[in-house]
């Protein structure tokens, strides 16, 4: 059965090419951020193990909306690790950084998929597709909340620094 939906076959495959963008950005950030999880060390060590989790579960989530909004435009998701590799502005990490640096790269990562997700809107816009634009703006709000509450972290002055790193247990 033909999709009528009131988007073009041709403007429906444009937005869900953005939108593949912006869930291969969203799950390699899932990765990344799982990852940093598993193996974040040191004295800021049970906080960014909970903040990562946290992080990752709604960014696991979040996989699920944007891959079923590509099947509601009647286009394929893309699923697979090449695919994503292809798709994705995510830069891979494939040694275990200190602390600081996961944070960084996290900051990193939350505001290129919210630039992304910005392109989305305007896709979707031209398309006169708000379902999209209203899931690409909650994802720029969810990627640009998460980069703040990252970058905050790097914020500490430079003696707490010293001193947490310093911190004996």
């Amino acid at each position: 059965m033909a999709i009528n939906i009131g988007i073009s076959a041709a403007d429906r495959k444009k937005v869900a090419g953005h939108l593949s963008r912006l869930l291969a950005d969203n799950y390699s950030l899932y990765l990344k951020t799982h990852s940093f999880h598993w193996n974040v060390t040191g004295p800021m060590f049970n906080s960014l193990h909970v903040m990562f989790e946290t992080q990752y579960n709604e960014l696991w989530q979040a996989n699920d909306v944007i891959a079923e909004r590509i099947r509601a435009l009647d286009v394929f998701a893309p699923g697979s690790y090449s695919q994503f590799g292809k798709l994705t502005s995510i830069k891979e990490e494939t040694k275990v950084p200190d602390w600081k640096a996961m944070v960084s790269q996290l900051v990193e990562g939350h505001e290129t998929a919210a630039r992304t997700a910005r392109a989305t809107i305007t896709a979707a816009d031209n398309a006169n597709d708000q379902p999209t634009a209203d899931l690409a703006t909650q994802r720029v709000e969810s990627h640009e909340k998460t980069a703040w509450m990252l970058r905050s972290l790097l914020k500490l002055d430079k003696a707490c620094i010293a001193d947490i790193n310093n911190f004996v247990y």
